[in-house]
């Protein structure tokens, strides 16, 4: 069974996108905030992380930089998810540079289903 991070600072949106993954079959974890998701990604090893961009002290970008520092994460497929249409080129270059996918905001049932396989493609 594949394992999902979800890292996003609204516990509703977490909440959500967990139950949806979870229908599918798939194994969810989620952190509200950076520091948590990544101490989550040390413990349970996740398969894909799906990250909100926009987060209070440590945003999704920093996130991503500190999670491809460490040794056994720096392949593990991300993606990020935002509401922000506007996103500078210097950060959509960081984050293409650093591995991560780019999805916006409202994610249904069927993008986020599709989103997992995906990601999950790289890695099976």
């Amino acid at each position: 069974m594949s394992r999902i991070l979800i890292v996003d600072d609204d516990e509703g949106v977490t909440q959500t996108f967990a139950r949806m993954l979870r229908l599918e079959g798939y194994q969810v974890r989620t952190a509200v905030n950076a520091e948590k998701g990544l101490q989550e990604a040390d413990l349970s090893r996740p398969d894909a992380i799906i990250l909100d961009l926009r987060m209070p002290l440590v945003d999704g970008l920093g996130f991503l930089r500190r999670l491809r520092a460490r040794d056994g994460q720096r392949s593990t497929p991300v993606a990020i998810v935002t509401g922000d249409y506007f996103l500078e080129d210097s950060v959509s270059t960081e984050l293409r540079e650093l591995g991560a996918q780019l999805r916006f905001k409202p994610l249904w049932l069927e993008d986020l289903v599709g989103l997992a396989r995906n990601l999950l493609k790289v890695t099976h």
